[in-house]
């Protein structure tokens, strides 16, 4: 063998060497301070996890300073959270903190409190004090502009009045906010005057107001991220719809940002809330590491980039596009560079269902195939492919599932995403999927399945079956939002169902069996189960 093959083959076995040490190492004696918008399993274990995997500790709040429920008892603790911040911040390379969480205790909290806005401007301000004790130490600040529901069905973390009057309220804001984009019609001007009339003047101007509130700070933090306070501001659009009250506050506070010359690699508004805090983390990461991820996107036949979601103000490549600019990343045009492609599976008339919709069938759906055959092309040119599932909202799309096992693909992609929302599963899988190639099989292996418990096993199908009827065989007091008495029986029996769905349809990587399943009802609901489990190799 000649001293230049030698050489050669020496160096690949370096880089290959240094590769896999990289992957292990990559945030170890680093610290990260973690702020979430609640204690939700999706805000702050899984998205902690993620840093940790990756090396990095990640320094969190006493649960008791955060937002643990929907009730008022349960919001978080502004104060000691603050307290809590600027003691430990020393100790830290980044901090990632959801405002909602220091300025009103929680998403919820942001929802219902009754301060004044001189008394969240004062706790806002406290981000000046905090930069200026710690000026080296790079901001990553998430908020989220409020929620409009469509109707009182959607109130459980609302005011009281919604419950009678929600409907009322959603159609006259959507009405308001086309009125600023789109000439109303003859019978839509009459259509929101009658409205304006029709609902009383108190709730409207509580559920405004408190509104009015929330958009004065985030234009304040907005000033602040200008000032160099913040690494970067993300905002995210809660549940929302093309016309509501959220879109035009959001159209109102991005012009805003551009009159402050701020870029999106600054500052951006978009649609989502709950995978913010993924966004961030993978951001500050991203830049601690000077990584810039390079991603592509390949959308299902049919509307594909064009599809609306449910619960969105934005296209669905708009929400994309969005996450991935957060993150740090760029969109690339091409495969071939691509250190991630983003398959999105839609369905081709560009409809978004629930996941406990009739059609949520184990049948393939038009589309499937289509999308099949391009994820596997990948896969076997070797692409790391993340599964942007949101045909459906709230749960996998079971038919998509069910084609993943039989082709045994479930491993051989690199992230999936399709829990909640559309800009919930994608924004937590870019946030994640950057990353994963940093990882070991075992830690991403891992990853995916928490992914496939959560919204496959769970929202898509064990869920329904619960809230159709298995609750009430479970012995007890409660209901649906209120577990109380059968929790401890819902979250044993739940368990045993996660088994079950398991052993029949998710085929483990070679060499590793799923122990030690455990289910937790953490905000006393059906909504959200925190799914525990240990995967070992043997």
């Amino acid at each position: 063998m000649s001293r230049r093959i030698f050489f050669l083959l020496v160096m690949a076995g370096v880089m290959i060497f240094s590769a896999a040490a990289f992957a292990q190492d990559i945030g170890r004696g680093k610290t990260l301070i973690y702020i979430p918008i609640d204690n939700r399993p999706v805000n702050l274990k899984q998205t902690v996890e993620l840093a940790e995997r990756l090396g990095y500790e990640v320094l969190v709040p006493p649960q008791i300073f955060l937002g643990t429920g929907a009730d008022s008892s349960r919001f978080g603790k502004p104060e000691e959270l603050w307290a809590w911040l600027n003691k430990n911040a020393h100790r830290a390379d980044a901090a990632i903190i959801s405002t909602d969480a220091v300025l009103y205790g929680s998403l919820v909290a942001s929802r219902q409190h009754e301060m004044s806005v001189e008394e969240v401007l004062a706790r806002a301000k406290n981000f000046e004090e905090l930069h200026k004790n710690f000026p080296y130490l790079p901001i990553y600040a998430f908020g989220t502009i409020m929620r409009t529901p469509r109707s009182g069905s959607y109130s459980s973390a609302e005011p009281e009045y919604y419950k009678q009057f929600g409907e009322m309220i959603f159609n006259y804001t959507a009405l308001k906010d086309k009125s600023e984009t789109n000439q109303l019609t003859e019978q839509e001007q009459a259509e929101f005057t009658r409205l304006e009339n029709e609902i009383p003047k108190e709730a409207l101007e509580d559920w405004l107001g408190r509104r009015a509130k929330n958009y004065d700070v985030h234009q304040y933090l907005a000033e602040l991220t200008a000032a160099g306070v913040f690494n970067y501001f993300l905002v995210g659009c809660d549940d929302s719809a093309m016309f509501s009250q959220t879109h035009l506050e959001s159209r109102h506070l991005t012009a805003y940002g551009n009159d402050l010359d701020l870029g999106k690699t600054r500052f951006q508004v978009m649609s989502g809330a709950d995978e913010l805090g993924m966004l961030m983390i993978s951001r500050a990461i991203n830049n601690d590491l000077h990584l810039i991820p390079l991603i592509a996107i390949d959308y299902n036949i049919g509307t594909g980039a064009d599809t609306v979601p449910t619960f969105s103000n934005e296209k669905i490549s708009e929400s994309l596009e969005g996450a991935i600019i957060s993150v740090g990343g760029v969109r690339i045009p091409n495969i071939e560079n691509a250190d991630l492609i983003l398959s999105v599976n839609t369905f081709p008339n560009g409809r978004t269902f629930s996941s406990d919709n009739k059609i949520n069938r184990v049948k393939p759906h038009s589309g499937i195939g289509f999308f099949l055959r391009n994820v596997k092309k990948f896969i076997k040119r070797g692409y790391a492919v993340g599964v942007v599932d949101i045909s459906m909202s709230n749960g996998a799309d079971n038919s998509l599932m069910r084609r993943l096992r039989d082709d045994k693909l479930q491993f051989k992609i690199r992230s999936y995403g399709g829990w909640n929302t559309a800009s919930n599963s994608a924004g937590f899988l870019i946030g994640a999927g950057v990353l994963t190639r940093y990882m070991s099989d075992n830690d991403f292996y891992n990853l995916l399945l928490q992914r496939y418990l959560d919204d496959w096993v769970y929202q898509a199908n064990l869920r329904t079956q619960i809230n159709g009827g298995l609750i009430w065989t479970v012995p007890g007091e409660g209901g649906l939002w209120n577990l109380d008495g059968r929790r401890a029986g819902l979250e044993t029996l739940t368990a045993d169902l996660v088994k079950k769905f398991v052993d029949e349809n998710i085929i483990l990587p070679e060499g590793y069996v799923l122990e030690n399943i455990s289910v937790d009802f953490p905000w006393n609901r059906t909504f959200e189960a925190d799914i525990s489990f240990d995967l070992i190799k043997q």
